[in-house]
């Protein structure tokens, strides 16, 4: 786990104060500690990062990062989906591999 001021210290570009409110409206979700301070994983501070990527480098307005936020874990839900059906899939046998494939393949696409 990582304090807020070791994460806001990679990440100059942000004040502090925005982090704390990125952490108050779920955007990243930290825990607190039994001392009261935020504590954060590695996957806290990835966030951090795409947030900083949306808000600093491209400009994302604060209204829309909700919207593109939401959109991005659907897309690693959906990702992490399709790595389970793919796993699944692999302790197949060969026929039915071959045949989910051939269904697959015969998918009209959008």
């Amino acid at each position: 786990m990582i304090t807020l001021d070791a994460v806001a210290a990679r990440f100059p570009e942000v004040a502090p104060g925005e982090l704390a409110l990125w952490i108050e409206r779920r955007w990243v979700r930290a825990e607190r500690d039994p001392d009261d301070a935020w504590r954060l994983t590695e996957m806290d501070v990835a966030r951090v990062r795409l947030l900083v990527e949306l808000r600093v480098t491209l400009e994302v307005t604060e209204e829309l990062i909700p919207v593109v936020l939401s959109l991005i874990d659907q897309l690693y839900d959906a990702r992490r989906s399709v790595r389970a059906i793919l796993a699944a899939l692999d302790e197949q046998p060969a026929a039915v591999r071959a045949a989910v494939l051939d269904a697959a393949r015969r998918q009209p696409s959008d």
